[in-house]
Parts: C-alpha cells; sequence; structure tokens
C-alpha cells in the first residue's frame, strides 16, 4: 500500500515501488512511458498538491533497472505516466512490452525550488 509518507523536509512525501509494463505513446516522435498502476494513483494525486510545479506535473527521483534518474511525471487519465528516456532505456536494456519494476520518490518542493519562480 502506498501512502504520504511524513512531510518534514528530510524525508520523502512518497517513496513506492511497482510493477509496470512499458507502453508507447505515438506523437510526432515516439515515447515510452511506464504508467503508475491505479492502486498507487490517489498517494500521487495526494503528493502532487504539494509536490507538482504546475500543469498536474510531478518531479521524481525514480530507479528502473538499476538506472537512477530525475524527471517528472505526467497526469494521464486518473493516473500518472513516468517517461523513460532513451538514454535511460538504453542502459537499463528496456523497451515497449517489457515489465518492469519502478522505484520512486517524491520530494517537498520549496517555492524557490520551482522552475517558474
Amino acid at each position: 500500500m502506498s501512502r504520504p509518507a511524513d512531510t518534514s523536509d528530510a524525508d520523502p512525501l512518497l517513496r513506492v515501488s511497482f510493477e509496470t509494463r512499458i507502453i508507447e505513446w505515438r506523437g510526432p516522435a515516439p515515447f515510452f512511458f511506464a504508467p503508475i498502476p491505479d492502486e498507487h494513483a490517489e498517494a500521487f494525486r495526494q503528493a502532487a498538491r504539494i509536490a507538482t510545479y504546475g500543469w498536474g506535473c510531478v518531479p521524481v527521483e525514480a530507479e528502473v533497472g538499476g538506472v537512477v534518474f530525475t524527471t517528472s511525471l505526467f497526469p494521464r487519465g486518473a493516473t500518472y505516466l513516468l517517461p523513460l528516456k532513451v538514454a535511460v532505456r538504453r542502459k537499463a536494456n528496456i523497451t515497449m512490452g517489457d515489465e518492469i519494476t519502478a522505484r520512486l520518490t517524491i520530494h517537498r518542493r520549496e517555492r524557490n525550488d520551482w522552475p517558474l519562480g
């Protein structure tokens, strides 16, 4: 079960691990994502209220296949999508359709840390 953690400055708002299958979202260029399972969506929504920098995007630290990286979750329907950059996919040796374990951490954001001021 996931839930927002103690929100003191030293603690993350949320830390969760889950299994998911990589999907492709076609646009002008293909993009690959790891959908957040529905069972964790509410915990992410709660943490996003504090951590978002706008447009529903939520900055996260992520680990997939031993590769640690930072990115922002995108809201999609009732849940979120974890973008998987080419460099991450290559290092982790993963592609569309692969079942992966993802570990995400959302931290409290200070107002002066926000990209838009």
